[in-house]
């Protein structure tokens, strides 16, 4: 930064701020917190390392992992940003486990709608058929009694004496 205010790790480690200071890009001297984090965490000699391996374009993305790791070791220095990961792939194995329930449960609603639907057009053809069977019987006994009272009179027909001139052959 040369002349000008130092960035946050120069003003933290109490250092002259060079033009070239691959800190000045990325711990500007209004955010002096976001330094101290990482630099408690990972250390100052270590941070500069990791920058300076890689290239230029690759280093605020870095940063921004560092601080984000640093941030969780402050939270939980055990596990870290690992702990905040193992919780929500927890969360994660949950919610697909409810997700599973329900639709396992839509499943059983549409099943049990589409038996329910089967089971009343399986009554409507029943139905149906009762109403045809009724029909057919009901014509049955009508033809029937319709059959014999003709038969009847073809039978009461057959015994008079008629000649084929209209008139009695036996008197």
């Amino acid at each position: 930064m040369g002349g000008t205010s130092p960035c946050a790790s120069c003003k933290l480690l109490r250092r002259r701020c060079a033009k070239d200071c691959v800190f000045a890009p990325y711990f500007p001297s209004d955010d002096p917190h976001k330094f101290a984090i990482v630099h408690k965490v990972f250390g100052a000699s270590n941070v500069s390392k990791m920058l300076q391996e890689l290239p230029v374009h690759q280093r605020g993305d870095a940063v921004s992992s560092l601080v984000y790791e640093a941030n969780a070791r402050a939270r939980d220095p055990v596990y870290g940003c690992v702990g905040a990961i193992s919780y929500l792939q927890s969360q994660v194995s949950q919610l697909q486990m409810q997700l599973a329930v329900a639709q396992a449960e839509i499943v059983c609603i549409q099943m049990q709608q589409d038996h329910e639907q089967q089971q009343h057009s399986l009554n409507q053809l029943m139905m149906d058929e009762h109403e045809k069977s009724c029909f057919l019987q009901n014509n049955f006994i009508n033809f029937s009694s319709a059959a014999n009272s003709n038969v009847a009179n073809v039978n009461y027909d057959s015994f008079k004496k008629e000649s084929l001139y209209g008139h009695d052959m036996v008197s």
